[in-house]
């Protein structure tokens, strides 16, 4: 089982800018696809962006296309998400998650192992 922590949310004005980063533990996600998926209050928890375990593959939900950027650093097993032109509707508990196999999936069910979250607040 992998252990994932994230960290980097806070509170940002609207058009600032956040990284989240993700740091696993027990295993090597090199083998695993990883993503970020957000519950703003009150809602369902839902898909932001997935990543493939080599890295070279990317899919991202049409709210955060070119706004935000997800990356990984498998020697230092870690997932980032570059958050950019933040907007109030982008406020959030971020979570991280990885799924076996490194194929890229964008369904909350096919993820195994989750992240506590880390809270992105954008104010208007």
């Amino acid at each position: 089982q992998v252990q994932l922590v994230e960290s980097g949310g806070g509170l940002v004005q609207t058009g600032g800018s956040l990284r989240l980063s993700c740091v696993a533990s027990g295993r090597t996600i090199s083998n695993y696809a990883m993503g970020w998926f957000r519950q703003p209050p009150g809602k369902e928890r839902e898909f932001v962006v997935t990543i493939s375990g080599s890295g070279i593959s990317t899919h991202y939900a049409d709210s955060v296309k070119g706004r935000f950027t997800i990356s990984r650093d498998n020697a230092k097993n870690t997932v980032y998400l570059q958050m950019d032109s933040l907007k109030p509707e982008d406020t959030a508990n971020y979570y991280c998650a990885a799924r076996t196999g490194p194929g890229m999936a964008t369904i909350i069910g096919t993820y195994t192992s989750w992240g506590q979250g880390t809270q992105v607040t954008v104010s208007s």
